[in-house]
């Protein structure tokens, strides 16, 4: 069964949503941080996607508070991402409680450190985050391209024995026209390993059952469930405890 992650994505203090990672469409929502993890525990979720945009942007972690207080107020494991460059950013993370860290830049910029990640933390709380804009890897909270393409990048990776990759198509991302289906397949097919979270463009429960039915590991969503489009009554039949 498919796992069901929330995102809260933090940006001056405050939860927010981009769409196609532009700050220019950036939208606030009126929550706090730690009532949304409280309201996401209360109906069986596991595990939350903390994202400190602050800290993508200025390449360290700004927003440990606020990782601080999920952990501490509530049960959820929190996959926590953006601006981890170091090992000192790591321990920080774990220190403040985060389960599991995502990091993208990093693995553009220093490879080899990335890699070494995998092997000291281990495979199991190390996930790369492979987002991309037509194919191509973007970093620094998509602020910045590159020319990498993304199956060479996550094959890089997955060679040194990585099992988790969160892939966004950055295109998708926040405008609710559907899941890089095609993207994720095409993942799957090369890497038949490896756990994929997709993340970006959900629309509806009706796009994370088709996920569930291609065998996709996770889906991390956003916009649809502070929108309403998606109500945690309706994820119940993904939160069954086998």
């Amino acid at each position: 069964m498919i796992q069901i992650i929330p995102s809260i994505v933090i940006n001056g203090g405050k939860v927010i949503k981009l769409q196609q990672g532009d700050f220019s469409k950036e939208k606030v929502y009126d929550q706090s941080p730690v009532d949304l993890a409280k309201n996401f525990e209360d109906h069986g979720i596991e595990v939350v996607h903390l994202v400190d945009l602050d800290g993508a942007r200025r390449g360290q972690p700004v927003n440990y508070h606020i990782l601080e207080a999920i952990a501490g107020h509530t049960n959820l494991k929190v996959d926590f991402t953006g601006g981890i460059h170091t090992d000192g950013d790591i321990s920080k993370a774990y220190e403040y409680g985060a389960s599991y860290i995502t990091a993208a830049s990093i693995a553009v910029s220093r490879k080899e450190l990335f890699s070494s990640w995998i092997i000291s933390y281990g495979r199991e709380k190390i996930t790369l985050g492979a987002d991309a804009i037509n194919g191509k890897i973007a970093i620094r909270g998509w602020q910045k391209s590159t020319e990498i393409d993304i199956f060479e990048h996550i094959d890089y990776f997955y060679s040194r024995g990585l099992k988790y990759v969160k892939t966004t198509d950055v295109d998708k991302d926040g405008v609710m026209q559907g899941p890089a289906f095609d993207l994720y397949k095409s993942i799957q097919d090369k890497f038949p390993d490896i756990c994929v979270l997709a993340s970006g463009g959900v629309r509806n429960v009706d796009d994370i059952k088709r996920l569930n039915d291609m065998g996709v590991f996770a889906v991390i969503f956003g916009r649809a469930y502070y929108e309403g489009r998606i109500k945690l009554k309706e994820l119940e039949e993904f939160l069954v405890k086998a």
